[in-house]
């Protein structure tokens, strides 16, 4: 617990992340979610397309290698999504790192 005696610096940590360019990806990504939820039916009222329950929004090509909503998403399982090409590469060299 890193703030325990002081309050966390949320508009500094923001700033931060602008700083980096993340922002733009962040907000890239939610555009995308906002999308689907506005097109699918959400029969129990939970604010999330039906289609998008439990799943995510991956970009075909990734935001990271300078991907947009414009390039086309999917709706794919987190497991599917997480262990896609593009990170496979840096998950096998996590492992061997650790061996």
């Amino acid at each position: 617990m890193p703030y325990v005696n002081k309050k966390r610096p949320y508009k500094k940590e923001y700033q931060q992340q602008k700083a980096r360019g993340e922002h733009d990806g962040r907000m890239e990504r939610q555009r995308a979610r906002r999308k689907v939820d506005a097109k699918g039916k959400d029969l129990n009222g939970n604010g999330k397309a039906d289609m998008r329950e439990g799943k995510d929004i991956a970009h075909r090509k990734a935001i990271s290698k300078g991907g947009t909503n414009k390039n086309g998403v999917t709706i794919q399982s987190p497991s599917k999504r997480l262990f896609s090409p593009h990170l496979r590469i840096v998950h096998s060299k996590e492992i061997h790192k650790v061996n």
